[in-house]
């Protein structure tokens, strides 16, 4: 449950009279890509007000006339998805950089440089962006921020979505060990077990992922594990 001091307030005007309620800032993004959830876990506290910043309530009959139910959850999710959201230029320009960091990841993670066949790293994607003057908007759908982003990019870089296929190979000990690694990228989509108890696998994931997995599995096989981008 998020704290007093950093809920936004989502406000609803009907039938003469004022509601709002205490959110976590969290749920802006929930409600736009349209996912359920229970939004009670994200109010800061579980009432309807007339004005949430003198603490001051609305007479039950007027909750009723407004909304013709009284479970405090279907009241809350009424006033978030019809209201208006309101937030401090202090929280506007945390949701920016939460979101803007959200689309460098992103596509750090699964875009490629189509000559090298290699990802960008965050930081290159990061200053591209700026030098093409992006601009998120906290209330816009995350899917629609990458599109724009990617639509900069690409006159200044080398840039593409791609899956990459990898080989992978672990000595039979380390195999246990990594699973939870190898599941965490992608599907193993053929294995093998060799004559001398080495694991085989080859694997489709994100074209920005490649070093990445490949840092863990070494990591994790003391260098041992063996990674090969299939062409």
């Amino acid at each position: 449950m998020v704290s007093l001091d950093d809920a936004i307030t989502a406000k609803l005007e009907s039938h003469g009279e004022t509601f709002e309620i205490l959110l976590d800032p969290k749920v802006v993004e929930l409600i736009k890509q349209g996912k359920e959830f229970d939004i009670v876990e994200y109010m800061a506290v579980e009432d309807v007000f007339k004005n949430a910043s003198k603490g001051t309530k609305p007479a039950e009959d007027k909750i009723r006339e407004a909304f013709g139910i009284e479970d405090i959850g279907e009241i809350a999710r009424k006033i978030a998805e019809k209201g208006e959201i309101q937030i401090t230029a202090e929280q506007r320009k945390e949701m920016l950089e939460a979101k803007k960091q959200q689309v460098i990841a992103y596509i750090a993670a699964n875009a490629i440089n189509p000559q090298t066949h290699t990802p960008h790293p965050p930081l290159r994607i990061q200053l591209a962006l700026e030098e093409a003057k992006f601009h998120v908007d906290p209330f816009k759908p995350l899917q629609k921020e990458i599109d724009e982003a990617m639509k900069l990019l690409r006159p200044l870089l080398p840039i593409r979505f791609e899956k990459s296929r990898i080989a992978i190979k672990l000595n039979g000990s380390d195999y246990g060990r990594c699973y939870d690694e190898l599941v965490r990228y992608g599907m193993v989509e053929r294995e093998e077990w060799t004559a001398d108890g080495s694991w085989i696998g080859l694997m489709e994931i994100p074209g920005g992922m490649i070093n990445e997995i490949t840092d863990k599995l070494k990591h994790k096989t003391k260098g041992t594990a063996s990674v090969k981008l299939i062409k």
